[in-house]
C-alpha cells in the first residue's frame, strides 16, 4: 500500500509543485491589485502573459515530450483567436454573461484548432526533423495569409463570406467580424486574468495526466528510440498525432483568451516571429520542463515592456538577458553546481528532521 502511495505521489509531484506555484502567484498578484500596488501597464499584461504561458506549455508537449520541432503554433493560436472573436460576437445577445460567453468561445476555439491540428498532422507527422519544422512553418504562414484575405460578416440573415476581395454586403443590423488585413475590430474585451489562471491549471493537469498515461509513455518511447518503439508494436504516427492534436487544441484555447483581450486583432500579429518567440520560451525554460516554461515565459513577456523606459537600450538588455539564460540553462557545470546546492540543502533538511 505504501509503495503504491509513493509511486502515485512521485508521478504527481511535478504537477502538484507546478500548480501550487501558479496558485500562489495568482493570490499574490490579486493581493497587489487590490492594494493598488500594481501599475496599469503590468495589469494590462496579465492576460497576454497567461495566454503565452498556455501556448508555450502546448508547444512543450510537442517539442519537449514528443521530440518534434514545430514552428506552426502561432497558426493554431490565430485559428483559436479569430474563432473565439467570431463566436463571442455572434453569441453576445444569446449569452449575456461575459464569463460564460468566454468559456463557450474557448471550448469552440480549442475544438476548431484541434481539428486543424488533426488535418495538418496527417501529412506532417510522416516527416522528421527539419522537414517537419519547415512544413509546420509553412502551415503557420498559410493560415495567416488565409485569415488576411478573409472577409466575414454577420446580420439578421446569417453569415456572409468573401475571399480576397470584400464583397460582403450587410443590412443595418449587421457587423463585420473579420475584415481582411484589418482583422477583427470593435471586439468586446471579455478575457480575464482569473480565467487565464484557471486555463493554465487545466493545461498543466491535462499535460501531466497525458504524460503519465499509456499514450504519453508511448510518445516518450517513440521520442527516445523510434525503431525500438515500432518493434514493440507502437503506432508511431498515431501516437504522435494524439500529442500534436492535443497541443493544437490547447494553443487554440490560448488564442481565444488572447484574442478576446483586445478590441482590435490583426492577422499579422500571428506571423513567423510569433512562432519563434514561443519556441524561445520553451527552449529557455527547458524541454519537457513545464514549471521552467512558465517562469521563462513570464519573464520574457514582461521584460521588454518593463524595460520600455530605457527606450533604444531595452532590446539590447533583453538580448543580454536571453544570452545569460541560455548560458545558465545549457551549461553542465552551472547546472550540476545548482543541483549540488539543492541536494546539500535537502540532506541538511533530512538530518534536521532526523
Amino acid at each position: 500500500m505504501n509503495r503504491l502511495k509513493t509511486t502515485f505521489l512521485g508521478k504527481n509531484k511535478n504537477r502538484t509543485i507546478c500548480m501550487s506555484m501558479v496558485i500562489i502567484a495568482y493570490f499574490i498578484i490579486e493581493a497587489l491589485m487590490i492594494s493598488g500596488s500594481l501599475k496599469s501597464l503590468f495589469i494590462n499584461l496579465l492576460v497576454p502573459v497567461t495566454s503565452y504561458i498556455i501556448v508555450a506549455l502546448a508547444l512543450n508537449l510537442v517539442v519537449g515530450i514528443s521530440g518534434e520541432l514545430s514552428l506552426g503554433h502561432a497558426g493554431f493560436m490565430s485559428i483559436g483567436a479569430f474563432t473565439g472573436v467570431v463566436v463571442a460576437s455572434v453569441t453576445e445577445t444569446m449569452i449575456t454573461n461575459d464569463i460564460m460567453r468566454l468559456v463557450v468561445a474557448i471550448i469552440i476555439g480549442a475544438i476548431v484548432a484541434a481539428f486543424f491540428g488533426f488535418l495538418i498532422s496527417i501529412p506532417v507527422l510522416k516527416l522528421e526533423g527539419d522537414y517537419l519544422a519547415i512544413v509546420t512553418l509553412a502551415f503557420g504562414q498559410i493560415i495567416k495569409s488565409l485569415i488576411n484575405n478573409t472577409f466575414l460578416g454577420y446580420d439578421a440573415s446569417g453569415f456572409h463570406f468573401s475571399f480576397i476581395t470584400n464583397n460582403v454586403v450587410l443590412d443595418d443590423t449587421g457587423m463585420m467580424l473579420i475584415n481582411g488585413p484589418i482583422g477583427a475590430t470593435g471586439t468586446n474585451r471579455i478575457s480575464t486574468f482569473t480565467v487565464g489562471i484557471i486555463l493554465i491549471l487545466i493545461t498543466i493537469f491535462i499535460i501531466y495526466n497525458f504524460i503519465n498515461s499509456k499514450y504519453g509513455r508511448n510518445v516518450m518511447a517513440t521520442r527516445d528510440d523510434r525503431i525500438a518503439a515500432q518493434s514493440v508494436g507502437i503506432n508511431i504516427v498515431r501516437t504522435k498525432m494524439i500529442a500534436f492534436v492535443l497541443s493544437a487544441g490547447i494553443a487554440g484555447a490560448a488564442g481565444v483568451l488572447y484574442g478576446l483581450n483586445f478590441s482590435t486583432l490583426v492577422p499579422a500579429k500571428f506571423d513567423f516571429n510569433q512562432s519563434i518567440l514561443i519556441l524561445v520560451y520553451v527552449v529557455l525554460g527547458g524541454l519537457g520542463n513545464m514549471l521552467g516554461t512558465i517562469i521563462s515565459t513570464t519573464i520574457l513577456v514582461l521584460l521588454p515592456e518593463l524595460l520600455r523606459f530605457l527606450s533604444d537600450y531595452r532590446m539590447l538588455i533583453y538580448a543580454i538577458v536571453l544570452i545569460f539564460i541560455m548560458i545558465v540553462t545549457n551549461n553542465p557545470t552551472i547546472t550540476s553546481f545548482l543541483k549540488k546546492i539543492l541536494n546539500n540543502k535537502k540532506n541538511k533538511g533530512d538530518q534536521n528532521d532526523g
